[in-house]
């Protein structure tokens, strides 16, 4: 006997493994989708894939000054920081209702799964490692999550 308050299990099956697919074709989509970050009103350009592959960079001539070099190392710094946001957009994008929950919103904002799992700072193997440096990250107290390599 079949329970008409109960939902047809096949049903939601069918139903999940389609999101699911739809959902890899977005994520595919994105990642090779090629976005900008610019800086210095476009004096620096860096191109850079959803997936994360740096296309190019261009530098206009303006920006190189050989007594300021402080100042290209800026312009190329903030371009790569516009190009990541540009890029954490597009995945957002291509998660649609579901970046919140899987963590796919702005790195670090500790929503989703990445909240969940104490990870909203992105640690790195690095940061994790009680290394001969002395970081403020070598006590955390807890183990490491990712064990050193």
């Amino acid at each position: 006997m079949s329970d008409p308050q109960m939902p047809d299990l096949n049903a939601l099956l069918g139903q999940a493994m389609q999101m699911q697919a739809q959902l890899a074709q977005a994520q595919a989509e994105a990642a090779d989708t090629v976005v900008e970050g610019q800086a210095g009103g476009g004096a620096v350009v860096i191109e850079v894939t959803g997936g994360l592959e740096f296309r190019g960079v261009r530098i206009s001539p303006d920006a190189v000054d050989p007594d300021d070099v402080d100042l290209l190392q800026d312009l190329v710094l903030a371009a790569l920081h516009d190009a990541m946001a540009n890029v954490h957009q597009i995945q957002a994008a291509s998660m649609g209702g579901l970046g919140d929950l899987l963590g796919g919103g702005a790195p670090g904002a500790g929503g989703g799964l990445e909240g969940l799992l104490g990870l909203g700072g992105g640690l790195l193997d690095d940061d994790l490692e009680d290394d001969d440096e002395d970081d403020e990250d070598d006590d955390l107290g807890h183990p490491p999550l990712i064990p050193p390599a």
